[in-house]
């Protein structure tokens, strides 16, 4: 079953874990001192088994308590002398035996002790290092399948992984999330100190794609009031729920059963049209739709005379058909809105791909 397809109530721990790429400590700690427990039975059952050449300083004979007692106290300390090897081959075992035997006993205990503290403190660093990420960091509130491509579109775009924060209170999501190595809050995007834990006070970007829209309003309602300047992206299921969003606080919405939908219809009547929507959609080969900046080579030129296809222009915040009278002539700090190809090719150049002098208002 698709993952936006499962039922996610809001609702879970709440935590901020970072994807983890090590072996656990605790599973360490246990390897450690299962090793350390088989050198202690190891030992008591090598003195046991030898133990004529032993002797007892207080009644002469080593029991398998008294190979136990010799046992702990040789290799936790240098031993008491009450009980010692008598024999040249008990010697012999206690010298190249028992000794590395106590040496790897004690290495293994002081070990252990140093990579539990040296783990505890790389997971501080490793969190304040990710604070630090945590400033115009865009914040993905529901890691199913739009979510996910939502996140693989901008990674591919050049948005750092470090960048993204993922909202979502499902522990399938977090283990998703941590595959594709993101930070995860676990919890109720729906509350205040869920989404603080998330510094969406601090994000330029937050995209909200759970799977119910009543989540998704107060989701966006929610956010809008931590953040009055973040750009809200929002994803409905029904066209008639869109209008709700915008109220809420969402600049974008999204429909995706009408998408789907139209989409369905066009590769009905048209399949070769299906095709080529399947193909702006679909990242990375074929065509792809993108906003560029105008560059200085561009000012003045219709916006049909450029080598990308430009389909709109957004002049003063506002988005133009290529073929609206006002933007006829292309002006400082117009961007584009064009179809290009995927990837540069010889024959099919990419402008402003290449370091070229832009046309800001600035300039």
């Amino acid at each position: 079953m698709p993952r936006d397809d499962r039922d996610r109530g809001w609702s879970g721990p709440l935590a901020v874990k970072l994807p983890e790429h090590d072996r656990s400590p605790w599973a360490a700690l246990g390897i450690r001192l299962g090793a350390a427990l088989a050198i202690l039975v190891g030992t008591v059952l090598l003195v046991y088994i030898d133990r004529e050449g032993y002797t007892d300083a207080r009644d002469g004979a080593v029991s398998l308590t008294d190979a136990i007692y010799y046992t702990t106290v040789t290799l936790s300390t240098t031993g008491y002398g009450d009980i010692a090897p008598a024999t040249d081959a008990a010697r012999l075992v206690n010298a190249f035996v028992i000794t590395p035997a106590r040496i790897a006993f004690l290495v293994l205990l002081i070990s252990t002790t140093i990579e539990v503290l040296a783990t505890e403190t790389r997971d501080s660093i490793r969190h304040r290092r990710w604070r630090k990420h945590m400033d115009d960091h865009v914040v993905v509130i529901g890691y199913g399948t739009k979510g996910r491509s939502a996140v693989e579109t901008l990674v591919n775009n050049g948005l750092p992984r470090e960048q993204v924060l993922v909202v979502d209170p499902s522990p399938t999501a977090l283990a998703e999330a941590h595959d594709d190595d993101l930070a995860v809050v676990t919890g109720d995007a729906t509350r205040h100190e869920v989404l603080r834990r998330a510094y969406v006070d601090r994000a330029s970007q937050i995209i909200i794609t759970t799977d119910r829209d009543d989540s998704n309003v107060l989701a966006t309602l929610t956010t809008r009031q931590l953040n009055p300047d973040a750009y809200i992206v929002t994803a409905v299921r029904e066209q008639e729920n869109a209008s709700l969003m915008k109220q809420s606080g969402a600049n974008s919405v999204i429909t995706s059963s009408d998408a789907v939908g139209r989409l369905l219809g066009l590769s009905s009547m048209s399949p070769k049209l299906g095709e080529v929507m399947e193909d702006l959609l679909s990242y990375g080969e074929g065509l792809e739709v993108a906003e560029r900046e105008l560059l200085v080579t561009e000012v003045g030129k219709q916006p049909q005379a450029l080598p990308d296809q430009v389909i709109s222009v957004v002049r003063d915040e506002k988005v133009y058909r290529y073929f609206d009278p006002v933007v006829t002539r292309l002006a400082r700090g117009d961007r584009l809105i064009v179809v290009r190809p995927a990837k540069e090719l010889p024959w099919a150049p990419r402008p402003g791909t290449h370091d070229e002098e832009t046309a800001g208002d600035d300039d």
